[in-house]
């Protein structure tokens, strides 16, 4: 009995909190005329230390503080489009239209599209070069600069555009608003209370410290450089698909000769052999096109075979369900969710602790350079290859890991998954009423075309690792310039 209370807790756990080092102390000073503003509370909760302490950094740092907006400061325009009711439409008419939430992915695909009949002004939501954005409602203050991806595309009027009067301003004001300091300046007002929504008006009331033009310029060079490498992985990845596409012979997803009772109802009927349900009655489980992209597979390469298949993995995990314990950042692992698998460098990370979870973390959770992530809980069939910067961190558990069987599979097996055949092998296995899933043993199941020309496939591999050395290139840039920015700016002695 003794042994079960918890004032008796092994000396393995007892160790372990021992070698963590104590949490700083938050504290600041509260005037008494923000006392009576809110509500005469004493509470610490009513008042944002992070954020007041962040303002301490900025009035006493060693460059003079000036306002982000504002007649006197750096931004020539911030505006976002007019609100506007939005008429979607299919995918071969109309325009690609890309939500808020895809702003910070590396390569955003639109999974709607607008109608040119909308009543809006086009050239008004297409991102132009050099633009910085931020997102102005929802997950407010995310911010991401618009290059050679984004260019021309349409985003919503939730993102605020802005431009600056200095060019090199641009990469300066972003790499602030990324770091811990700029960030809770974009999002907490003057008293240290949360922001719900931003308007380029904010903007006029953000510090920001004004480093001399040679900071300035090389902070700029890296976050340009660093856009740009994206931009270049970008690039390879559309090379690698379109090899795989055109070995295949696959035609665009659309037009796939379909087996359906009557082509022209406005309904998809369809009938399924016996033989072929495998205990599945739903009927996304049968569509047509999935049927129609294996047997296209089985005609023109060498072989189809499942992701299961040791040529092709070694593992395929899928972590059970726990409780999390989060920590505060210096204190435990990186801690990403499916929403954030699109991204470089994932925004609201949280830090899971290690003492409560370490057996977990490296027997599930934990990933490694060339792993093949598939989100499985909520929206299915997001996928994405894991790269250095990623090495060692957690994901959750409704993340699948394809633990890849050797280095000459991992690429191609990203590239044939996060393809829009992959999309719809990943997502027939879908299943439940309210949450959808899929579980490790429908992953295993994944049928995986092997190509006739080994060559060709050896190139598409190459490919996706080259863009994924690109990217951690640009992660490593964007680290950079941030630490510049702390240790050199905001931080200077």
């Amino acid at each position: 009995m003794v042994k079960n209370n918890t004032f008796f807790q092994t000396e393995e756990v007892l160790s372990q909190e021992r070698s963590m080092i104590d949490k700083p102390l938050k504290w600041c000073s509260v005037a008494l005329s923000e006392v009576i503003t809110r509500e005469k509370r004493l509470e610490a909760s009513v008042f944002d230390v992070a954020a007041k302490q962040a303002r301490d950094v900025i009035q006493h740092g060693k460059y003079l503080a000036i306002s982000i907006g504002g007649k006197n400061g750096l931004i020539k325009e911030a505006f976002y489009p007019g609100r506007f009711k939005r008429i979607y439409c299919d995918y071969n008419v109309g325009f690609p239209f890309y939500l808020p939430s895809q702003m910070t992915d590396i390569y955003p695909k639109a999974e709607k599209n607008i109608s040119a009949l909308t009543k809006c002004n086009f050239s008004e939501l297409k991102l132009k070069s050099n633009t910085l954005l931020l997102t102005r409602s929802g997950t407010i203050g995310t911010v991401s600069i618009v290059s050679k991806t984004l260019e021309g595309c349409i985003f919503s009027d939730d993102v605020i555009r802005v431009t600056f009067k200095n060019d090199i301003d641009l990469g300066y004001v972003y790499t602030y608003l990324k770091s811990k300091i700029g960030s809770i300046m974009l999002t907490t007002n003057r008293y240290g209370s949360v922001i719900e929504h931003i308007e380029p008006e904010h903007l006029t009331s953000i510090p920001i410290p004004n480093a001399p033009e040679v900071l300035k310029r090389k902070i700029h060079a890296l976050i340009v450089q660093s856009y740009a490498l994206r931009d270049q992985s970008n690039e390879l990845i559309d090379e690698a698909t379109q090899l795989l596409v055109s070995e295949l012979k696959f035609p665009d997803i659309h037009e796939f000769e379909l087996n359906l009772l009557d082509k022209n109802s406005k309904v998809d009927a369809f009938s399924v052999r016996l033989s072929h349900l495998n205990g599945r009655f739903d009927a996304s489980y049968h569509v047509p096109i999935v049927n129609a992209i294996i047997e296209h597979m089985k005609q023109y390469a060498a072989e189809v075979t499942t992701v299961g298949d040791s040529r092709v993995s070694k593992d395929v995990i899928l972590p059970g369900r726990f409780k999390r314990i989060y920590v505060e950042e210096g204190y435990g692992r990186v801690f990403i969710g499916g929403k954030q698998l699109y991204e470089l460098d994932p925004t609201n990370k949280k830090y899971l602790s290690l003492v409560h979870h370490g057996d977990r973390i490296a027997k599930q959770l934990e990933l490694h350079k060339w792993m093949t992530l598939i989100s499985c809980s909520g929206t299915i069939g997001k996928v994405t290859l894991v790269g250095k910067q990623w090495d060692n961190w957690t994901a959750s558990q409704h993340i699948i890991r394809i633990v890849p069987a050797n280095q000459d599979i991992a690429g191609y097996l990203s590239i044939f998954l996060s393809s829009n055949y992959g999309y719809f092998l990943i997502t027939r296995n879908t299943y439940g009423s309210v949450v959808d899933e899929i579980d490790d043993n429908h992953v295993r199941e994944i049928p995986i075309p092997l190509l006739k020309n080994p060559s060709v496939q050896e190139q598409i591999n190459k490919l996706a690792l080259e863009a994924n050395e690109l990217r951690y290139q640009a992660y490593l840039l964007e680290q950079k310039a941030l630490k510049i920015m702390n240790d050199e700016v905001l931080f200077a002695i």
